[in-house]
């Protein structure tokens, strides 16, 4: 008779801890990368009464009897279903589209989240909505590489940082020499050229027709004002064959030299003339591209699918700025949360294994997107009514029992 009420009391205890998860789950309906967590019961000890036998003697064997003592809460789980997405426009907004986790730190450890809401602070640090920095790795100022075996760290975006000159090295020539120029036939072009410190020359280029036909010679008609040579130091002349494709000729090299004021050291320019033709039609040869600009301040920037951050520079440039970091785990359900959309690993979660978005399994970042919460609400709703009613059926076991020993004390009158 006592074991009953204990059983009822066993079931009521253990429907009210599943109620509370249900209700915390339908609490955080509408909580950024929340991820709801499941009940599930198991039977508790056993007590037997008779012990199971085996067939002997002409009789048949017979089962064990066993009254159970109730039960208890067998596992909370966290579900790691992948939450719907809501459009908000703000870049700095990020979403995992897959598995892994957001990387964010407080200086001492580090915390996982699926919650992308980050900004950026007054320092140009990206934080989450307590100030943990978001981690990832930083490229190299001077050549915009990311290294990612390099050690996590914050990733600190200066407003109006600035992007530091550099110096014109290569250019590539392209379009078309006119084929029927006659012999001395001269083409003048500009090659706009920048020095180490972001000024900008305009050295003119002029391709001279030889007489051999399918041949251009390659020279600087004048020194620009602000430097004190300009000239051809090596390649050329360029060559074609008869479909007027381009056949030979070592790239061209100019080397300049700048007046007081600017750089001390001669500036090699190497051209790469391969993209040329010579048609039969107007000449249009210019400067297609070349990989010096002058600087510029950060105006933007923007986040690809990889996490990539790159900026946007006031010069036209663009650089690769920084990289967000994402987590994943063998076992994502072993993750403890400690509050604030934050996890934090166990022994059971396994190490999180650092890396890059879309690569080992980690899913890919949306930027101008957040995770919403993973809660069904019909299914909560559901399971709310089941977990009632389990409640009240084992309210009803203490009741009954109750009676019964009341009938059985009456037996004393």
């Amino acid at each position: 008779m006592m074991r009953s009420m204990f059983s009822g009391v066993a079931g009521l205890r253990n429907h009210q801890f599943r109620m509370d998860v249900i209700g915390n789950n339908i609490a955080n309906v509408n909580t950024v990368g929340f991820k709801k967590s499941k009940v599930t019961f198991q039977d508790m000890l056993s007590q037997n009464i008779r012990g199971a036998s085996s067939p002997q003697g002409g009789k048949g064997g017979t089962n064990p009897q066993q009254v159970g003592l109730g039960m208890t809460v067998g596992s909370i789980d966290t579900i790691h279903t992948q939450g719907s997405s809501e459009m908000t426009g703000k870049t700095t907004d990020v979403m995992v589209n897959g598995d892994g986790f957001f990387v964010v730190a407080n200086g001492t450890n580090n915390f996982y989240t699926r919650a992308g809401n980050f900004d950026f602070d007054t320092a140009g640090n990206l934080v989450n909505p307590n100030g943990l920095k978001v981690q990832g790795w930083t490229a190299n100022a001077a050549t915009g590489v990311i290294d990612t075996t390099q050690p996590l760290g914050g990733i600190t975006i200066p407003r109006g940082m600035s992007l530091q000159p550099k110096a014109t090295t290569t250019a590539t020539y392209a379009n078309n020499l006119d084929a029927n120029a006659a012999a001395g036939t001269v083409v003048s072009t500009s090659l706009e050229v920048f020095d180490s410190q972001g000024r900008s020359y305009n050295v003119p280029i002029n391709f001279t027709k030889d007489l051999a036909g399918n041949q251009w010679a390659v020279d600087v008609p004048a020194v620009p004002a602000g430097m004190t040579g300009a000239a051809v130091t090596a390649g050329g002349p360029i060559t074609f064959n008869g479909a007027g494709a381009y056949t030979g000729g070592s790239p061209v090299t100019v080397q300049v030299t700048y007046a007081a004021g600017g750089p001390t050291t001669p500036q090699n320019i190497v051209i790469d003339m391969t993209s040329l033709t010579q048609f039969a039609t107007t000449s249009n040869a210019a400067p297609r591209i070349q990989n010096g600009y002058s600087s510029g301040s950060l105006t933007g920037y923007s986040i690809d699918k990889s996490g990539m951050i790159t900026g946007l520079f006031s010069n036209g440039q663009t650089q690769q700025l920084s990289q967000i970091a994402l987590a994943n785990f063998n076992n994502p359900g072993g993750l403890v949360k400690s509050g604030d959309n934050l996890y934090v690993s166990t022994n059971n979660s396994g190490t999180p294994q650092i890396g890059v978005a879309g690569s080992s399994g980690r899913g890919d970042i949306s930027p101008g997107t957040l995770e919403m919460s993973n809660v069904d609400l019909s299914q909560e709703f559901t399971d709310m009514i089941i977990t009632q009613r389990g409640f009240q059926a084992n309210s009803r076991i203490i009741t009954t029992s109750d009676e019964m020993l009341q009938e059985l004390v009456n037996l004393k009158r």
